[in-house]
Protein backbone atom coordinates (compact mmCIF):
# COMPACT_ATOMS: atom_id res chain seq x y z
CA UNK A 1 0.00 0.00 0.00
CA UNK A 2 1.24 3.33 -0.87
CA UNK A 3 1.92 6.21 1.98
CA UNK A 4 0.96 9.37 2.06
CA UNK A 5 2.77 11.43 5.65
CA UNK A 6 3.81 8.23 7.14
CA UNK A 7 0.11 6.73 6.99
CA UNK A 8 -1.15 4.09 4.82
CA UNK A 9 -3.34 5.78 1.95
CA UNK A 10 -5.71 2.57 0.92
CA UNK A 11 -8.40 4.58 -0.80
CA UNK A 12 -5.83 6.03 -3.25
CA UNK A 13 -4.38 2.96 -3.85
CA UNK A 14 -7.78 0.82 -4.33
CA UNK A 15 -8.73 3.62 -6.96
CA UNK A 16 -6.00 3.04 -9.23
CA UNK A 17 -5.80 -0.95 -8.52
CA UNK A 18 -7.21 -3.93 -7.21
CA UNK A 19 -5.21 -4.95 -3.84
CA UNK A 20 -5.16 -9.32 -2.85
CA UNK A 21 -3.53 -9.85 0.49
CA UNK A 22 -2.12 -13.26 1.51
CA UNK A 23 -1.89 -13.74 5.46
CA UNK A 24 -0.01 -14.68 7.58
CA UNK A 25 2.74 -13.53 4.92
CA UNK A 26 1.52 -10.39 4.54
CA UNK A 27 0.59 -7.98 7.30
CA UNK A 28 -3.26 -8.01 8.72
CA UNK A 29 -2.48 -5.04 10.84
CA UNK A 30 -1.22 -2.88 7.89
CA UNK A 31 -4.03 -3.94 5.59
CA UNK A 32 -7.53 -5.35 7.33
CA UNK A 33 -7.26 -3.05 10.32
CA UNK A 34 -5.19 -0.19 9.33
CA UNK A 35 -8.28 -0.37 6.51
CA UNK A 36 -11.21 -0.81 9.15
CA UNK A 37 -8.97 1.94 11.15
CA UNK A 38 -8.72 4.62 8.01
CA UNK A 39 -12.38 4.64 7.24
CA UNK A 40 -13.30 5.11 10.95
CA UNK A 41 -11.13 8.48 11.30
CA UNK A 42 -11.79 9.64 7.45
CA UNK A 43 -14.39 12.26 7.52
CA UNK A 44 -15.63 11.43 4.09
CA UNK A 45 -16.82 7.67 5.43
CA UNK A 46 -20.34 7.47 5.61
CA UNK A 47 -20.70 3.65 6.21
CA UNK A 48 -18.92 0.74 7.45
CA UNK A 49 -20.59 -1.94 7.37
CA UNK A 50 -19.05 -5.63 8.23
CA UNK A 51 -19.38 -9.09 9.42
CA UNK A 52 -17.79 -10.21 12.48
CA UNK A 53 -17.70 -14.00 13.01
CA UNK A 54 -14.33 -14.33 15.35
CA UNK A 55 -14.86 -10.64 16.98
CA UNK A 56 -11.31 -11.66 19.39
CA UNK A 57 -10.94 -9.69 22.66
CA UNK A 58 -11.53 -6.28 23.92
CA UNK A 59 -8.35 -5.50 22.76
CA UNK A 60 -9.88 -5.84 19.04
CA UNK A 61 -8.20 -2.80 16.92
CA UNK A 62 -11.22 -3.43 14.32
CA UNK A 63 -14.58 -3.52 16.99
CA UNK A 64 -12.64 -0.24 18.27
CA UNK A 65 -12.74 1.26 15.64
CA UNK A 66 -16.01 0.68 14.50
CA UNK A 67 -16.85 2.00 17.88
CA UNK A 68 -14.83 5.06 17.20
CA UNK A 69 -16.57 5.27 13.50
CA UNK A 70 -19.93 5.37 14.99
CA UNK A 71 -19.08 7.65 18.35
CA UNK A 72 -18.07 10.53 14.64
CA UNK A 73 -21.41 9.71 13.61
CA UNK A 74 -21.04 7.42 10.89
CA UNK A 75 -24.13 4.83 9.96
CA UNK A 76 -21.98 1.59 11.07
CA UNK A 77 -23.38 -1.86 10.89
CA UNK A 78 -21.80 -5.24 12.44
CA UNK A 79 -23.19 -8.40 11.36
CA UNK A 80 -21.91 -10.54 14.69
CA UNK A 81 -22.40 -14.65 14.80
CA UNK A 82 -23.20 -15.29 18.29
CA UNK A 83 -22.38 -19.02 17.18
CA UNK A 84 -19.38 -19.19 16.05
CA UNK A 85 -17.58 -22.25 17.54
CA UNK A 86 -15.61 -21.60 20.53
CA UNK A 87 -15.89 -17.87 20.11
CA UNK A 88 -19.80 -17.67 21.48
CA UNK A 89 -18.82 -15.18 24.50
CA UNK A 90 -16.06 -13.10 22.90
CA UNK A 91 -18.59 -12.00 20.38
CA UNK A 92 -21.63 -11.72 22.66
CA UNK A 93 -18.99 -9.71 24.54
CA UNK A 94 -18.21 -7.27 21.50
CA UNK A 95 -21.61 -7.25 20.09
CA UNK A 96 -22.61 -5.81 23.85
CA UNK A 97 -19.70 -3.28 23.25
CA UNK A 98 -20.86 -1.79 19.45
CA UNK A 99 -24.21 -1.94 20.55
CA UNK A 100 -23.80 0.46 23.50
CA UNK A 101 -21.50 2.43 20.80
CA UNK A 102 -24.47 3.00 18.86
CA UNK A 103 -23.34 0.61 16.32
CA UNK A 104 -26.32 -1.43 14.07
CA UNK A 105 -25.69 -5.27 15.54
CA UNK A 106 -27.36 -7.83 13.80
CA UNK A 107 -27.37 -10.71 14.51
CA UNK A 108 -27.93 -12.90 10.63
CA UNK A 109 -30.87 -14.73 9.51
CA UNK A 110 -32.40 -17.18 11.00
CA UNK A 111 -31.92 -20.86 10.32
CA UNK A 112 -28.83 -19.29 8.64
CA UNK A 113 -25.16 -19.21 10.05
CA UNK A 114 -23.34 -16.14 8.90
CA UNK A 115 -19.75 -17.44 8.06
CA UNK A 116 -19.08 -14.74 5.09
CA UNK A 117 -16.32 -12.49 5.34
CA UNK A 118 -17.18 -9.24 3.96
CA UNK A 119 -16.30 -5.12 4.25
CA UNK A 120 -18.11 -2.12 2.83
CA UNK A 121 -17.16 1.07 3.21
CA UNK A 122 -18.93 3.67 1.60
CA UNK A 123 -17.22 7.12 0.79
CA UNK A 124 -18.35 10.51 -0.59
CA UNK A 125 -15.58 11.81 -2.80
CA UNK A 126 -15.49 14.27 -5.57
CA UNK A 127 -17.16 12.70 -8.31
CA UNK A 128 -19.88 11.09 -5.71
CA UNK A 129 -20.32 8.09 -3.66
CA UNK A 130 -17.48 5.45 -3.81
CA UNK A 131 -17.65 1.91 -2.40
CA UNK A 132 -14.69 -0.26 -1.13
CA UNK A 133 -14.92 -3.75 -0.22
CA UNK A 134 -12.89 -6.56 1.03
CA UNK A 135 -13.81 -10.04 0.86
CA UNK A 136 -11.86 -12.99 2.76
CA UNK A 137 -11.47 -16.40 3.37
CA UNK A 138 -10.53 -16.08 7.00
CA UNK A 139 -11.85 -14.26 10.45
CA UNK A 140 -11.68 -11.00 11.12
CA UNK A 141 -9.34 -11.62 13.81
CA UNK A 142 -5.52 -11.25 14.33
CA UNK A 143 -5.11 -14.20 16.50
CA UNK A 144 -6.06 -16.34 13.73
CA UNK A 145 -4.87 -14.25 10.61
CA UNK A 146 -1.49 -15.06 12.49
CA UNK A 147 -2.46 -18.44 12.14
CA UNK A 148 -4.42 -19.70 9.49
CA UNK A 149 -3.33 -18.83 5.76
CA UNK A 150 -5.67 -16.85 4.36
CA UNK A 151 -6.40 -14.69 0.87
CA UNK A 152 -8.38 -11.31 0.82
CA UNK A 153 -9.11 -9.29 -2.39
CA UNK A 154 -9.95 -5.46 -1.87
CA UNK A 155 -11.38 -3.82 -4.06
CA UNK A 156 -13.55 -0.87 -5.43
CA UNK A 157 -14.71 -2.41 -8.37
CA UNK A 158 -18.68 -0.98 -8.36
CA UNK A 159 -20.38 -4.27 -9.50
CA UNK A 160 -18.82 -5.71 -6.05
CA UNK A 161 -19.72 -2.86 -4.25
CA UNK A 162 -22.99 -3.26 -5.71
CA UNK A 163 -23.63 -6.66 -4.62
CA UNK A 164 -22.16 -6.13 -1.29
CA UNK A 165 -24.68 -3.67 -0.83
CA UNK A 166 -27.12 -5.85 -1.77
CA UNK A 167 -26.17 -8.54 0.38
CA UNK A 168 -26.13 -6.52 3.49
CA UNK A 169 -29.11 -5.29 2.87
CA UNK A 170 -30.61 -9.04 2.60
CA UNK A 171 -28.95 -9.47 6.14
CA UNK A 172 -30.18 -6.31 7.78
CA UNK A 173 -33.72 -7.11 6.59
CA UNK A 174 -33.83 -3.96 4.19
CA UNK A 175 -34.39 -5.91 1.28
CA UNK A 176 -35.28 -9.73 0.09
CA UNK A 177 -32.56 -12.20 -1.39
CA UNK A 178 -30.95 -11.10 -4.55
CA UNK A 179 -29.64 -11.80 -8.25
CA UNK A 180 -25.73 -11.02 -7.59
CA UNK A 181 -24.17 -9.44 -10.63
CA UNK A 182 -20.39 -10.72 -9.96
CA UNK A 183 -20.61 -12.56 -6.21
CA UNK A 184 -21.60 -16.32 -5.93
CA UNK A 185 -23.65 -16.24 -2.42
CA UNK A 186 -24.68 -19.13 -0.56
CA UNK A 187 -27.61 -20.67 -0.26
CA UNK A 188 -28.73 -18.87 -3.37
CA UNK A 189 -26.11 -19.15 -6.07
CA UNK A 190 -22.79 -20.91 -4.85
CA UNK A 191 -23.07 -24.36 -5.58
CA UNK A 192 -25.14 -23.70 -8.70
CA UNK A 193 -22.06 -21.43 -9.98
CA UNK A 194 -19.27 -23.83 -8.93
CA UNK A 195 -21.37 -26.81 -10.82
CA UNK A 196 -21.75 -24.45 -14.14
CA UNK A 197 -18.10 -24.11 -13.62
CA UNK A 198 -17.03 -27.74 -13.41
CA UNK A 199 -19.69 -28.50 -16.28
CA UNK A 200 -17.88 -25.90 -18.67
CA UNK A 201 -14.50 -27.58 -18.00
CA UNK A 202 -16.23 -31.11 -18.42
CA UNK A 203 -17.63 -29.91 -21.75
CA UNK A 204 -13.83 -29.12 -23.12
CA UNK A 205 -12.68 -32.82 -22.01
CA UNK A 206 -9.06 -33.34 -22.43
CA UNK A 207 -8.58 -29.88 -22.73
CA UNK A 208 -10.04 -28.88 -19.41
CA UNK A 209 -8.25 -28.53 -16.34
CA UNK A 210 -9.77 -27.69 -12.52
CA UNK A 211 -8.06 -26.71 -9.48
CA UNK A 212 -9.44 -26.22 -6.24
CA UNK A 213 -8.37 -25.34 -2.77
CA UNK A 214 -10.77 -25.94 0.10
CA UNK A 215 -10.94 -27.07 3.84
CA UNK A 216 -13.28 -30.14 3.33
CA UNK A 217 -15.02 -31.47 0.57
CA UNK A 218 -18.39 -33.43 1.33
CA UNK A 219 -21.19 -32.10 -0.95
CA UNK A 220 -22.76 -35.37 -3.36
CA UNK A 221 -23.32 -32.90 -6.00
CA UNK A 222 -19.58 -31.00 -6.26
CA UNK A 223 -18.33 -34.28 -6.15
CA UNK A 224 -20.62 -36.13 -8.46
CA UNK A 225 -20.02 -33.47 -11.25
CA UNK A 226 -15.99 -33.67 -10.37
CA UNK A 227 -16.51 -37.42 -11.07
CA UNK A 228 -18.06 -36.36 -13.87
CA UNK A 229 -15.74 -34.00 -15.48
CA UNK A 230 -13.12 -36.55 -14.59
CA UNK A 231 -14.66 -38.83 -16.99
CA UNK A 232 -14.78 -36.82 -19.53
CA UNK A 233 -10.85 -36.30 -19.28
CA UNK A 234 -10.49 -33.27 -17.02
CA UNK A 235 -7.20 -32.45 -15.24
CA UNK A 236 -8.39 -32.20 -11.65
CA UNK A 237 -6.29 -31.04 -8.39
CA UNK A 238 -8.09 -30.58 -5.35
CA UNK A 239 -5.70 -29.61 -2.15
CA UNK A 240 -8.05 -30.13 1.20
CA UNK A 241 -7.10 -29.64 4.76
CA UNK A 242 -9.25 -31.21 5.65
CA UNK A 243 -12.15 -34.30 5.16
CA UNK A 244 -12.63 -35.60 1.44
CA UNK A 245 -15.34 -37.70 1.09
CA UNK A 246 -14.25 -37.94 -2.83
CA UNK A 247 -11.96 -40.92 -3.85
CA UNK A 248 -9.08 -40.16 -6.41
CA UNK A 249 -7.35 -42.08 -8.52
CA UNK A 250 -10.43 -44.94 -9.14
CA UNK A 251 -10.29 -46.25 -12.76
CA UNK A 252 -13.42 -45.21 -14.77
CA UNK A 253 -14.37 -42.95 -12.10
CA UNK A 254 -12.04 -40.31 -11.02
CA UNK A 255 -8.60 -41.60 -12.71
CA UNK A 256 -8.29 -37.93 -13.64
CA UNK A 257 -8.28 -36.62 -10.33
CA UNK A 258 -5.85 -36.25 -7.80
CA UNK A 259 -5.95 -34.77 -4.31
CA UNK A 260 -3.06 -33.10 -1.49
CA UNK A 261 -3.15 -32.16 1.99
CA UNK A 262 -0.65 -29.63 3.30
CA UNK A 263 0.40 -29.94 7.12
CA UNK A 264 2.76 -27.32 8.40
CA UNK A 265 3.39 -25.02 10.48
CA UNK A 266 0.21 -22.53 9.32
CA UNK A 267 -3.26 -24.10 8.70
CA UNK A 268 -4.35 -23.48 5.49
CA UNK A 269 -7.25 -22.06 5.46
CA UNK A 270 -7.91 -19.88 2.02
CA UNK A 271 -10.38 -21.44 -0.40
CA UNK A 272 -9.30 -20.65 -4.16
CA UNK A 273 -11.38 -22.08 -7.13
CA UNK A 274 -9.29 -22.16 -10.52
CA UNK A 275 -11.00 -23.48 -13.61
CA UNK A 276 -9.62 -23.49 -17.34
CA UNK A 277 -6.19 -25.26 -18.49
CA UNK A 278 -4.41 -21.58 -19.40
CA UNK A 279 -3.38 -20.11 -16.29
CA UNK A 280 -3.49 -16.52 -18.01
CA UNK A 281 -7.09 -16.95 -18.93
CA UNK A 282 -8.17 -19.08 -16.40
CA UNK A 283 -11.28 -18.28 -13.84
CA UNK A 284 -10.07 -17.91 -10.47
CA UNK A 285 -12.23 -17.41 -7.30
CA UNK A 286 -11.63 -16.82 -3.45
CA UNK A 287 -14.01 -16.77 -0.77
CA UNK A 288 -15.12 -18.29 2.79
CA UNK A 289 -17.28 -21.49 1.67
CA UNK A 290 -15.93 -24.78 1.45
CA UNK A 291 -17.84 -27.23 -1.13
CA UNK A 292 -19.99 -29.22 2.34
CA UNK A 293 -23.85 -29.03 2.13
CA UNK A 294 -23.45 -26.94 5.96
CA UNK A 295 -21.66 -24.66 3.76
CA UNK A 296 -23.81 -24.20 0.57
CA UNK A 297 -27.32 -24.70 2.24
CA UNK A 298 -27.25 -23.48 5.84
CA UNK A 299 -24.76 -20.53 6.03
CA UNK A 300 -24.53 -17.34 4.09
CA UNK A 301 -21.43 -17.31 2.20
CA UNK A 302 -20.06 -15.48 -0.63
CA UNK A 303 -17.19 -15.99 -3.12
CA UNK A 304 -15.60 -13.96 -5.61
CA UNK A 305 -14.02 -13.43 -9.03
CA UNK A 306 -10.67 -12.07 -8.99
CA UNK A 307 -10.55 -10.38 -12.18
CA UNK A 308 -7.21 -8.22 -11.98
CA UNK A 309 -4.29 -10.76 -14.27
CA UNK A 310 -1.83 -9.39 -11.55
CA UNK A 311 -3.63 -11.06 -9.14
CA UNK A 312 -4.88 -13.94 -10.91
CA UNK A 313 -0.92 -14.66 -11.40
CA UNK A 314 -0.78 -14.39 -7.18
CA UNK A 315 -3.39 -17.43 -7.21
CA UNK A 316 -1.56 -19.53 -9.24
CA UNK A 317 1.71 -18.98 -8.27
CA UNK A 318 0.18 -19.92 -4.83
CA UNK A 319 -1.11 -23.10 -6.34
CA UNK A 320 1.94 -23.89 -8.25
CA UNK A 321 3.69 -23.74 -5.05
CA UNK A 322 1.51 -26.14 -3.34
CA UNK A 323 1.45 -28.39 -6.06
CA UNK A 324 5.04 -28.97 -6.22
CA UNK A 325 5.03 -29.45 -2.11
CA UNK A 326 7.09 -32.47 -1.48
CA UNK A 327 7.84 -31.40 2.50
CA UNK A 328 4.04 -30.93 3.85
CA UNK A 329 2.38 -32.74 1.29
CA UNK A 330 0.09 -35.62 1.63
CA UNK A 331 -1.66 -37.47 -1.42
CA UNK A 332 -4.89 -39.33 -0.91
CA UNK A 333 -5.74 -42.28 -2.72
CA UNK A 334 -8.77 -44.09 -3.96
CA UNK A 335 -8.86 -46.74 -0.91
CA UNK A 336 -8.89 -43.36 1.72
CA UNK A 337 -5.43 -43.81 2.91
CA UNK A 338 -3.33 -41.08 2.98
CA UNK A 339 0.23 -41.26 2.24
CA UNK A 340 3.15 -38.70 2.88
CA UNK A 341 4.84 -37.29 -0.55
CA UNK A 342 7.82 -38.64 -0.76
CA UNK A 343 10.76 -35.54 -0.81
CA UNK A 344 12.76 -35.20 -3.97
CA UNK A 345 12.82 -31.10 -4.29
CA UNK A 346 12.55 -30.24 -1.23
CA UNK A 347 9.56 -27.59 -1.47
CA UNK A 348 8.12 -26.51 1.68
CA UNK A 349 5.05 -24.29 0.76
CA UNK A 350 5.00 -22.06 4.42
CA UNK A 351 8.50 -21.34 3.89
CA UNK A 352 8.69 -21.24 -0.03
CA UNK A 353 6.05 -18.66 0.24
CA UNK A 354 7.49 -16.45 2.96
CA UNK A 355 10.34 -15.99 0.92
CA UNK A 356 8.09 -14.90 -2.26
CA UNK A 357 6.75 -12.47 0.46
CA UNK A 358 10.03 -10.89 1.72
CA UNK A 359 11.30 -10.67 -2.09
CA UNK A 360 8.35 -8.45 -3.13
CA UNK A 361 8.68 -6.16 0.25
CA UNK A 362 12.18 -6.12 -0.83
Amino acid sequence: FARTEGTPDLFRVLRSRDVLVHHPYESFAGSVEAFVEQAARDPRVLAIKQTLYRTGGPESRIVNALVRAADAGKQVVALVELKARFDEQANVDRARDLEEAGVHVVYGLVGLKTHTKVLLIVREEADGIRRYCHVGTGNYNPVTAGLYEDLGLFTADPQVGEDLTDLFNHLTGYARRSSYRTLLVAPDSLRSGIVERIRAQAALGTGGRIVMKMNSLVDPTVIDELYAASAAGVAIDLIVRGICCLRPGVPGLSEHIRVRSLVGRFLEHSRIYRFGADAATAEYLIGSADMMPRNLDRRVEAVTPVADPRLCARLEEVITVELDDDRLAWTLDGSGAWTRVPASRGVDTHAELARRARVRTQ
